[in-house]
């Protein structure tokens, strides 16, 4: 099967400093984290950053496709260098 992603929802992981999202593979879930510093928004704070990931919501999907199909795990974290 192939990664998709029908929930649309998103958090902010503060201890992290990242934003969490989760894809599906069927009937098994895949966590992605971005990391903040990846998302290029000029400000700090758990509202820029989910306004970050929603705008590039699109190049972070399609990147994290690429990353699962690479090697298939349960947990990514994404960094800048996945956008490139």
């Amino acid at each position: 099967m192939a990664l998709d992603f029908p929930n649309q929802s998103r958090s902010y992981d503060k201890a992290g400093h990242r934003v969490r999202f989760t894809g599906h593979d069927g009937m098994f879930e895949v966590m992605f984290f971005v990391r903040a510093d990846a998302l290029k928004y000029p400000e700090d704070g758990e509202a820029n950053y989910l306004a970050a990931f929603d705008a590039a919501r699109s190049r972070i999907y399609t990147a994290a496709r690429k990353l699962y199909a690479r090697g298939r795990k349960a947990m990514y974290v994404m960094t800048a260098a996945d956008f490139a």
